[in-house]
């Protein structure tokens, strides 16, 4: 193992005391843990803050075996110590990372496969808003979506994380986008980031608004994190042979649908999470972004939609505005 000089023993992390709200997150001193063969030490600068985390302190999405039990899965930092056979990384190489957990500390080991440059001209917090959303939109919408040029993308919570890098990245691999959202502001944000329109849900009906900018042919692609009943509506508003993917459940996880609809359009209703899945299947999305998407990165054709910027110590109000509705984009934590 090679360190860097003076390396800490000790770092201030988040640890979640209980399940609960975001008071339930609080400031203590852990060891600094020390990179495994193929691993790599990332002193951390800023850290993404995702609805998983709040999932995770709420005490429903425990973390995979063998992670750390800190929320926060992903960071952008220097590099700190190098495991042996990590490969490519230099101690105080800029990077960011995809973490299975503990991204809420000044220190986290990370497998080198799921580490990637900070794009060019990138703020260490710009660059630590990037890996989650982007890990979790390339594979859902173009792999396991695969949506093409000229394609209609739908876009569900068009405004998070999530769906700003969805509405980017389609848009600059020629889709057209279709996004929902729950207010003026937030249609708006989609429409200057590249959707041809943008439906209010609390005023509108999107399943009549893709009909209309369909021309009555229907999305390609729909990328989904309600569930609940916009799982029949989803169906109504696909094309034939559309392809819908589902990533999230927040509008509950029991849904009524109308499966004649999937049969007679040849529908595939898929889904997937990120956290569990392997180290090698999360190294070749990184080989995919670093070829298909860094260099979009680095042109500022696509790039974070920064909302908020809290101190490390303060992550409880960074949940508390995820949690309020009103971001607009990603939240992150400073932890220089």
């Amino acid at each position: 193992m090679t360190t860097s000089d003076g390396l800490a023993q000790t770092m201030t992390a988040i640890a979640i005391s209980e399940p609960g709200g975001p008071a339930v997150l609080k400031p203590e001193r852990r060891p600094v843990p020390l990179p495994g063969p193929g691993e790599i030490l990332i002193r951390v600068r800023a850290a993404g803050v995702n609805r998983p985390d709040i999932a995770q302190r709420n005490g429903s999405y425990p973390p995979p075996p063998g992670a750390s039990d800190l929320p926060g899965l992903e960071v952008a930092g220097e590099v700190a110590a190098i495991g042996e056979g990590a490969g490519r990384w230099r101690i105080g190489d800029h990077v960011c990372a995809l973490t299975p957990g503990g991204g809420y500390a000044e220190y986290v080991r990370v497998h080198a496969s799921h580490v990637l440059p900070v794009p060019s001209g990138f703020t260490f917090s710009e660059a630590a808003a990037v890996p989650e959303t982007y890990f979790t939109v390339w594979h859902n919408v173009f792999e396991r979506g695969g949506l093409r040029a000229g394609e209609t993308l739908l876009v569900h919570g068009g405004s998070s994380g999530i769906g700003t890098t969805a509405i980017q990245l389609a848009t600059a691999r020629g889709a057209r986008v279709i996004a929902t959202a729950g207010s003026a502001d937030k249609c708006g944000m989609c429409l200057k980031l590249g959707a041809e329109r943008a439906v209010n849900y609390r005023e509108e009906d999107f399943v009549t608004a893709v009909r209309e900018v369909t021309q009555g042919k229907g999305a390609n692609v729909i990328l989904d994190m309600v569930g609940g009943d916009y799982v029949d509506r989803n169906y109504i508003a696909a094309a034939e042979e559309g392809r819908i993917v589902q990533i999230a459940v927040q509008g509950g996880a029991v849904a009524s649908a109308n499966f004649a609809r999937l049969m007679a359009k040849r529908l595939v209703h898929t889904g997937s999470t990120l956290r569990p899945r392997s180290d090698e299947f999360k190294g070749k999305v990184a080989a995919a972004l670093e070829a298909e998407v860094w260099p979009l990165l680095a042109s500022r054709r696509v790039a974070p939609v920064m909302d908020m910027i809290y101190p490390l110590r303060e992550a409880w109000r960074a949940h508390e505005r995820l949690e309020s509705g009103e971001a607009i984009g990603k939240i992150v934590l400073d932890v220089a």
